[in-house]
This record gives C-alpha cells, structure tokens and sequence, in this order.
C-alpha cells in the first residue's frame, strides 16, 4: 500500500527538503533577552512520514523561521508518559528512540545528534517545588513526537532539546507544570506540548489512510477545539471527553494532554496563532503558538 503512511520513496522529500532549510537555519538569528519570551507551542507532531509531507514540512519550516532560534527546546511528548517527572538523557548525541512499527527501515536510520542539554536539566530542576527530584535518565533519547518536528523546524540539530515526561493526564496537574516552566521562556526556551489534535488512528480507515479523507470525527472535534482555544475557554478543553467527535478523536489521552502544559506555560490573555492546520491521513494537524 502506498500513500502517505508509506510513501514511494521514504525520506527523499527530506533529502530534497535539507539542503536549503540548513542554509535557512544556519542564517537564523538566535535569541536574545531584547526579543522578549519565546512563546509556547502545542504541535502535531504526526509520525515519521511527517518527513516526506512536502506541505506540512513547508509549515513547519516556515513556523521555525518566524521566530529567533532558541536556546534550547524544552519538550512534552505523547509518547513518553512516565511518573514521577523525569527527563531525558543529557548527554550530546544520545540516540533517538524509534518508537513506531510498520514503517520503512529508511526511517529507523535517522538521526538527530543535539548538544548537550544538561543546563536546561538543571533550569528545570530549579523551578520544581521543593524537595521534588527530577529523575535524568541515563540513555533515553528524543522520541518521534520530539524529533520528526525538530528534524524540519531546526535541521541543523543545533538547538539542545531535552524531553520532559507526561507524568499524568490531569488537566489541572499539566497546567501547573506548565506554569513552571512558563519562566523558562524568559530565557529564550521553547517550550513544546507535542501530540496530536485527533488521534483516532484504531478508527481510520484503509480509504482514510490512502486518500486522506477527514472522518467526521475528526472535522467535529477538530471543529470544536478551535474554537474552545479561541475563547481561552480551558474548563471546557478540559472536559474534552464530552466533546463532538469522542471518544473517537482520542481513545486515549496521550496526545491531547500535551496541550495543557502549553496553556499552563502561557499568557491566555495575548493572542493565539494557528500557523499549522488542516488534517494528514484524516487527522488534524492543527497546532498553536501561544504567547
């Protein structure tokens, strides 16, 4: 079967994508304190054929470049669900984790060598409460839900990128860790909530996955979330389980959740960009950047 889950030639558009993005990237300025807090971004994250999606590659590219580089990205996947809060592995050039099954082998012979992120370990350990550890594992790399998205806005890999833990699925929890790590932003840190908008992947259908076709459960909830984040109404997301289009859109909680340590790391006062939406395999790729 071809499509977009399993394109004609695995990782070309990558190929064909680096080269002009490394030299954009290369020319990007860094941040500095005059810019003022990085913002904080939810974003769908897709999978690894993200990398041979020649539009949504072009969006996130695009997005990365609207802002200075940042010092570091700090990251909350979907696919890293521990407790207690831990984080990744420091180390420069930890493997990735090729967390996915089914795909071609191109994918699982990438890689994403970042510097060391160790500092950034340590602002992160500073703004937990006291007497709270933050668990550094030893040898845990970059997820998919971290480095397919980086691979494109940051191809240099130059930026250090650590990964936080989703320790729990608790709206109000998610949005206290957020407003942690809210400060961090001062210091020129990106701070990511990187899941999916819709995750109904056991309800697609084969139809689905080669045209693309957006299920109605998808349009619905897609539909309503938007307009929920429009009127920064953070009670109703919330209580997204009662919402149109579930518990088909998210069977499980994993790749919503993300979205609430972003609100909780931002001022839902100041204004909301969709610089990424419509849907991959009838999925909603809808992500936002908060200020």
């Amino acid at each position: 079967m071809t499509g977009w889950m399993h394109p004609v030639s695995p990782t070309s558009a990558y190929r064909a994508f680096y080269p002009a993005a490394a030299a954009a990237s290369t020319a990007q300025r860094t941040w500095t304190p005059a810019d003022g807090p990085m913002p904080a971004l939810y974003l769908g994250h897709g999978a690894p054929p993200l990398l041979d999606d020649e539009v949504w590659m072009d969006q996130l590219s695009r997005w990365g470049a609207a802002q200075p580089k940042p010092t570091a990205v700090l990251m909350v996947s979907a696919h890293w669900e521990s407790a207690p809060l831990a984080v990744s592995a420091t180390a420069p050039g930890t493997p990735l984790v090729y967390d996915f099954g089914g795909f071609a082998p191109e994918y699982y012979q990438l890689t994403y060598p970042t510097p060391d992120s160790g500092q950034l370990a340590d602002a992160v350990q500073a703004l937990l409460p006291d007497g709270q550890d933050l668990h550094r594992h030893a040898s845990r790399g970059l997820d998919h839900g971290a480095w397919v998205p980086m691979m494109v806005m940051y191809p240099l890999g130059d930026v250090p990128v650590l990964q936080l833990s989703l320790p729990t699925h608790a709206p109000d929890q998610l949005l206290a860790i957020g407003a942690r790590l809210a400060a961090l932003r001062e210091q020129g840190v990106l701070v990511i909530g990187s899941g999916f908008l819709t995750h109904g992947l056991p309800f697609l259908t084969r139809e689905t996955m080669l045209t693309g076709a957006v299920p109605t459960w998808s349009a619905e909830f897609d539909a309503w979330a938007a307009e929920a984040i429009a009127r920064r109404d953070v009670d109703a997301l919330a209580d997204y389980p009662s919402a149109p289009g579930m518990p088909y859109a998210h069977p499980t909680a994993e790749h919503f959740s993300p979205l609430f340590v972003t609100l909780g790391a931002s001022d839902l006062a100041q204004p909301i960009h969709t610089p990424v939406d419509g849907f991959a395999i009838g999925l909603s790729k809808r992500s936002l950047q908060l200020a």
